[in-house]
């Protein structure tokens, strides 16, 4: 076997590539079948593995690369897994008709894409917690199932390391069919990582027998990271739109969104664009009385600067710091030309024109653990680590109606010896007008997810989640609601409100031994609590209600298809035309826990969690 030379340094022409390539090779294979060895020995892990009972992860990100911290990378070298390989067992191949089949269709990550998703590059220092960033980074990907980076010493070199960025795609072929009844037929085609590079082209087709037409469609393309710039793009027009009205109409809409994540704390610059053109329209015949004939469009522009990416003179000081300050501006406006004549005048959260113009200092510190059966079936799963804490301050017009802004956030999150995590945040905001505050709003939340209990083969993990919202002086904000996430999710109705609002949900997820055509199961049941005091009476008159059932989740991991849920759901007590026991079947669910740096700034929501 030919090795190179190591070197600090290394500048490759476009005449010697192909040949350092051809003599690196044998060195790569062997690194490839042998660099988990010293990754899986880092991670604290059940003693048994298989391709069935997936290795428990705890572990935090950068700790494999701490030990390379200062060394200069020499080589970067991409590695895609087909789908019969896995990260817990490199030398098990599951070969059977399941994986064939998925690697025929599929075609994989193109290198260069991959490498476009790299904040590191060759000849420059190994910063452990950058290159943790990085690899959970790729993780984020829609069309990534997992990622790992490696690092292996150069031979003969004592300063410099060879790096190995090893990928496994989802497969990305989508086809999805809802059928409400005889009269409603929703099918969904995409793919999701065309040509294996990282665009999307997804096409909806509905017919259904009420409409006028009958039938109606939806178009979406997007791309990730255009050109290497981070910038992720989409464009889509859709005839089926539910309207921001939760459904109540459907819209024709167009849309175009640019988007540039915050994807490192060593980043600098976030931020994006949207503009969309929407217009009701009557598919349904309904009554003038009862049709909202609107059309609007909206305009949104943000963008930050993340104050604390100077490098150090003293580079250690640089690399392991992790705190931030954040700078972000926002404008947003949504321009009503023609609005629902059954809304008048009145305010209105939905159908008002309004602009918004935001400032917001956030100072934020995170790091990340590796885990998983959070939300996944035993993929790896990254969860913060830190807090964020941010000032928001502008200007808010909502018809005539003019009025300053101010709020405050506290965000922290905690990950336990053992393996459990705690999402705890704490929000309050408001509008001055004449010298009081109006539609004055806080918010308290906290989400637990117990350690990862182990029955024989089986996996078992509790959750709870509990809030209190509250909202006084109420003048633009619509009242307090139990259906949604911080309340009754399940509960089909908005005509419940009120301005206090205390929830608790709990949830026991059994994630099963066995998997059927590489689907696995999770069996659950669940508990759900929502208190709510209507408006202009104390607190003590507060209304209970309950929802109590159970269901089974069930996914592939290796499929872009999002989680299947079967829910049913009894509540004790319920009003008129919602039932008393529901069933429910959701396909394609996003079931991820999805943690970001920095968000754009915005006033704070009461009845939808902002993420």
């Amino acid at each position: 076997m030919m090795v190179l030379p190591a070197a600090a340094q290394v500048n490759r022409s476009s005449d010697s590539t192909d040949l350092i390539e051809k003599l690196m090779i044998n060195s790569r294979n062997r690194l490839i079948n042998n660099v988990f060895n010293d990754a899986l020995s880092s991670l604290r892990a059940s003693p048994t593995d298989s391709s069935n009972n997936i290795r428990v992860l705890l572990e935090k990100s950068e700790e494999r690369f701490k030990r390379f911290e200062g060394l200069v990378i020499r080589y970067i070298y991409i590695e895609r897994f087909g789908f019969e390989r896995t990260f817990v067992d490199t030398s098990n191949r599951i070969t059977y008709f399941g994986t064939r089949l998925l690697n025929a269709l599929h075609t994989d990550t193109r290198s260069f894409v991959i490498r476009q998703n790299l904040f590191i590059k060759e000849n420059t220092r190994i910063n452990a917690w950058e290159l943790a960033d990085n690899e959970r980074y790729l993780r984020t990907l829609n069309f990534i199932q997992d990622a790992r980076i490696f690092l292996t010493p150069v031979p003969g070199s004592k300063d410099s390391v060879d790096v190995v960025v090893i990928t496994k795609d989802l497969f990305s072929l989508k086809a999805v069919v809802d059928v409400t009844d005889a009269n409603e037929v929703k099918v969904r085609l995409s793919e999701g990582n065309l040509a294996g590079m990282a665009q999307t082209v997804e096409g909806t087709a509905l017919w259904e027998r009420r409409r006028n037409p009958t039938s109606g469609y939806e178009l979406l393309y997007s791309k990730n990271n255009i050109g290497g710039s981070f910038v992720n793009g989409t464009i889509a027009f859709s005839q089926i739109d539910g309207g921001r009205s939760d459904g109540t109409e459907n819209e024709n809409a167009f849309l175009i969104r640019l988007e540039r994540p915050l994807v490192s704390p060593f980043s600098h610059i976030a931020g994006g664009a949207e503009y969309s053109v929407n217009e009701s329209q009557n598919v349904y015949n309904k009554p003038d009385s009862q049709f909202y004939a609107y059309r609007y469009t909206f305009y949104d522009g943000w963008i930050g600067y993340n104050l604390g990416t100077r490098r150090f003179s003293d580079y250690a000081n640089y690399s392991h710091n992790r705190n931030r300050f954040f700078l972000a501006a926002r404008y947003y406006q949504s321009d009503f030309e023609k609005s629902p004549t059954q809304i008048g005048e009145r305010f209105d959260p939905i159908y008002n024109s309004h602009e918004v113009a935001l400032g917001q200092l956030s100072v934020f510190k995170q790091d990340f653990y590796r885990l998983n059966y959070i939300y996944g079936f035993g993929t790896t799963e990254d969860v913060p680590t830190g807090y964020n804490i941010s000032l928001t301050a502008g200007w808010h017009k909502q018809l005539s109606l003019e009025r300053p802004y101010g709020g405050f956030q506290l965000e922290h999150y905690l990950v336990t010896p053992r393996g459990g995590f705690v999402n705890a945040s704490f929000k309050i905001g408001g509008f001055l007008r004449n010298g009081s505050i109006e539609d004055a709003s806080t918010l308290a939340s906290v989400n637990f997810f117990t350690r990862l209990f182990e029955l024989k083969k089986w996996k078992l993990r509790e959750f709870v989640k509990c809030s209190y919202t509250e909202l006084n002086n109420r003048v633009t904000y619509e009242p307090l609601r139990i259906n949604n996430t911080y309340g009754l999710n399940e509960f089909s109705t908005d005509s419940i409100n009120g301005n206090r609002r205390i929830s608790l949900y709990g949830e026991s997820i059994l994630y099963l031994y066995k998997k059927l055509f590489g689907f696995r199961f999770a069996p659950f049941l669940f508990s759900d609590f929502s208190l709510i005091a209507f408006e202009q009476q104390p607190f003590k008159k507060a209304d209970i209600y309950t929802g109590i059932g159970g269901g089974l989740r069930t996914r592939n991991e290796n499929l872009i298809f999002g989680t299947i849920e079967l829910k049913f759901v009894y509540f004790p007590r319920t009003i008129q035309n919602v039932p008393q026991f529901r069933v429910q079947l959701s396909s394609d669910l996003r079931y991820r826990y999805k943690s970001n740096f920095v968000r754009p700034p915005n006033i704070i929501f009461l009845n939808r969690d902002d993420l």
